[in-house]
């Protein structure tokens, strides 16, 4: 038997962001985490989903402490306005952040700062959240960032050339880049706390094959029926419980032994399965790389890491 949401420890008097977090694999996990007693702040794009995960999650945990705040990953302005809101009511203290919301291969559209939809999402919001609220996080003794990547990080490296698909979209193509985006950005975060002694885990999950919403969303926004329709028939047969599929990011964001850059996924081929440190594909280890992705995102952002110089 293999580490559950049971050997997750008593999280009393910690507080938690997960974006994402009215469905899905994001759902799952602020459920647990607030049943084991943090104080979790959800963070979703949609009033109305939101305050429908709120309601669902406090009929199931009745002690739950939760909160809803609005947050659109594919708005900076909305990005500087939740950390601020954050800032002004969350205290000091920031255990831990689980950047979990996506959506994957879905058409070419733009952001509303203007970059390619997967990599603005997947990266450029959740490297913008972080780092407005890496003082809170700095401040907490302790604490952790968990990033959501996908096993199809293995689908394409990044090209710093064209970073938003410009000269040319696949939509599995600049998924696979958006999910490495992901893996570099926690390799240099963890490279860049280390280089500072900071108290502070930054790692990686995944969730193996999981039935969840992104799926079927990703195929309304493109209007590919069949696509759907096949995924639902899949789901049915291959993938795991989105309950299953939480454990690896529950893991990375709870489990005593994490290491810096670790990357959590499920025991079996990952796929399936209780979560175990996971393959990843060697460019996702390239300080170089990520260096030159860090850079260029403070720049796109406008959101500078102070206090974390190159590592060097």
């Amino acid at each position: 038997m293999g580490w559950t949401a049971n050997d997750i420890p008593d999280l009393t008097g910690r507080r938690a962001v997960v974006t994402g977090a009215n469905s899905g694999i994001g759902y799952c996990a602020a459920r647990e985490l607030a049943r084991h007693g943090a104080r979790v702040v959800l963070a979703c794009r949609s009033e109305q989903r939101g305050t429908e995960a709120v309601r669902r999650l406090t009929s199931e945990v009745p002690d739950a402490q939760v909160t809803l705040r609005l947050l659109d990953l594919a708005d900076l302005a909305s990005v500087r306005a939740f950390a601020k809101r954050y800032g002004d009511e969350g205290g000091e203290r920031l255990d831990l952040l689980v950047n979990n919301a996506g959506v994957m291969a879905v058409p070419y559209t733009r952001t509303a700062d203007g970059f390619e939809m997967q990599f603005g999402i997947n990266h450029l919001g959740h490297f913008a959240l972080t780092g407005l609220l890496l003082p809170k996080l700095l401040a907490t003794p302790g604490a952790r960032v968990v990033s959501v990547s996908s096993g199809f990080h293995a689908l394409a490296n990044i090209d710093p050339g064209d970073l938003n698909s410009e000269r040319k979209y696949g939509s599995w193509t600049a998924y696979g880049r958006s999910k490495t985006a992901n893996l570099l950005f926690i390799h240099e975060l963890a490279r860049r706390v280390a280089a500072v002694d900071a108290d502070l885990v930054a790692a990686v999950a995944h969730p193996g094959y999981a039935d969840t919403n992104l799926t079927y969303a990703s195929a309304r926004m493109g209007d590919r029926r069949l696509f759907e329709q096949l995924a639902r028939i899949g789901n049915r047969i291959v993938a795991q419980s989105a309950d299953a599929g939480a454990l690896p990011t529950l893991y990375a964001a709870t489990a005593p032994g994490v290491r810096p850059d670790d990357f959590i996924g499920p025991r079996w081929q990952g796929w399936r399965g209780s979560p175990v440190r996971s393959w990843r594909a060697p460019w996702t280890l390239n300080d170089v790389a990520a260096e030159r992705l860090w850079s260029a995102s403070e720049q796109l952002t406008g959101v500078r890491y102070e206090g974390l110089a190159a590592a060097g």
